[in-house]
C-alpha cells in the first residue's frame, strides 16, 4: 500500500549560484559518501548531481510527510546507485521507497513513492 508520494523540482541555475556563493553548500546537502562521489565529477555534472540529490531528498521528506528539517535532515537521507545505475535510498531504513531522478538543461526533478 502506498504510504506517501513526494515530488520536487529545482532550477539548476539556482543550485549553481548557491554552490558558487557557498562552497560548503554540498556538505550541507550531501552525506560523506555522496560528497566523495561529488568530488570525482566534472564541474557541469556536479551541479546536476547536487540538484538531483537536493530534489530527491526534498521529495522523500514530502512523501514521508514531514519535510526537511522537522524529523529528517538532508544528512539522514542518502542516495546510492545499484549495479545498473538506478538510484535508490540507502538511508534511512524504513518504508520501501521508489525513486526517479531526471534532469533537463534547466531543471532537476525527483519523484518518490513510499510503500508500507
Amino acid at each position: 500500500m502506498i504510504k506517501g508520494i513526494g515530488i520536487d523540482i529545482v532550477e539548476l541555475e539556482r543550485i549553481k549560484k548557491l554552490y558558487e556563493r557557498q562552497p560548503r553548500f554540498p556538505g550541507r546537502i550531501l552525506t560523506k559518501v555522496e560528497q566523495q562521489q561529488f568530488g570525482k565529477l566534472a564541474e557541469k555534472r556536479k551541479i546536476e548531481f547536487l540538484a538531483g540529490r537536493f530534489a530527491a531528498k526534498e521529495a522523500y521528506s514530502k512523501a514521508f510527510g514531514t519535510g526537511i528539517g522537522g524529523v529528517l535532515s538532508f544528512q539522514e537521507i542518502e542516495i546510492a546507485k545499484d549495479k545498473n545505475g538506478r538510484p535508490y535510498f540507502s538511508k534511512p531504513a524504513g518504508p520501501r521507497a521508489h525513486l526517479s531522478i531526471t534532469h533537463s538543461r534547466e531543471y532537476a526533478f525527483a519523484q518518490v513513492i513510499l510503500e508500507d
